[in-house]
């Protein structure tokens, strides 16, 4: 195993299997934005959601899956033609992987794939205790979606920003504002009550502490192709919407959603969450009208 990655994990203070497996699918994921980088992929797409807060915001929670957007809509892109540069660079630093397209069941926007890694011959890799590689049965996978939008709203900004491990990099990505407004259609459109995605409500609190305003322009944007909208949307109507979704969500199927992606010291902040701490925090969402 490349020195670089044992490097990279000893960044994690491991201590279970969940800790080990986390570390590696967070390293799996950087690895392979600096395949995309080579090849070239960000002269068409940038790289939002989940993961883009972790890697290059600071995140306090791990998240699963890679997901970018098209810089403009192009209903034919193929993402296959970048399997080989993700698994050229897994491979390049000692993992084994592959990358499999993943098949549309419905007529979708999103072009999907997964990086599928072999739990235990990784953790034997990156020289995982024995003890806890007892654990961990032969045939366990790691999978790693990456979703790419082929039809991305508009309204929204570009920035360019660096990522410096496995080595120094470039990726583009959204505005912290504009990142915003995209969480909050994802919390917002989300239609099931019971199966929560509680990370939504993390990362909702997470921008709340990073003082960031949303852009109030690429919500609309976003709720009007999702159907969730038919006109402009207002400040007041947004908190209304925030304000009932708050006061409806299950929040303990939240808590249980989360818990998975958190460090123990994180996992204490849960105790405050109720529907009625939500809707308290309402008002604190600062609105711009941005793009």
């Amino acid at each position: 195993m490349d020195n670089i990655i044992l490097q990279m994990l000893a960044e994690y203070d491991c201590r279970s299997a969940a800790d080990y497996e986390n570390a590696l699918r967070e390293i799996i994921q950087e690895i392979a934005l600096l395949g995309l980088w080579r090849a070239r992929f960000y002269e068409h797409a940038l790289f939002y959601g989940g993961s883009s807060l972790r890697i290059l915001y600071g995140l306090t929670r791990f998240s699963e899956d890679l997901d970018f957007s098209l810089l403009q809509p192009a209903p034919d892109f193929n993402f296959s033609k970048y399997h080989a540069a993700i698994v050229a660079e897994l491979t390049g630093f000692g993992f084994v992987a592959e990358v499999q397209k993943k098949d549309k069941s419905v007529d979708s926007q999103i072009d999907s794939a997964f990086i599928k890694a072999g739990t235990r011959i990784n953790f034997v890799k990156i020289k995982v205790p024995e003890g806890i590689l007892n654990r961990i049965h032969h045939n366990q996978n790691m999978k790693i979606k990456i979703d790419v939008d082929l039809d991305p709203p508009g309204r929204h900004g570009v920035e360019v920003l660096d990522i410096f491990r496995p080595i120094p990099f470039q990726v583009k990505t959204m505005p912290l504002a504009d990142l915003f407004a995209g969480k909050m259609h994802a919390l917002l459109a989300r239609s099931w009550r019971t199966r929560v995605k509680g990370r939504d409500y993390y990362d909702y609190l997470w921008y709340l502490g990073k003082k960031s305003p949303i852009n109030l322009g690429h919500l609309e944007a976003r709720l009007q192709q999702s159907g969730h909208l038919t006109g402009p949307l207002t400040k007041d109507m947004f908190r209304e919407m925030l304000h009932d979704k708050f006061m409806k969500v299950d929040i303990e199927s939240a808590k249980r959603d989360i818990a998975p992606f958190l460090k123990d010291r994180e996992k204490a902040a849960l105790a405050l969450w109720s529907n009625e701490y939500f809707m308290k925090t309402v008002n604190s969402v600062e609105c711009v009208a941005c793009c």
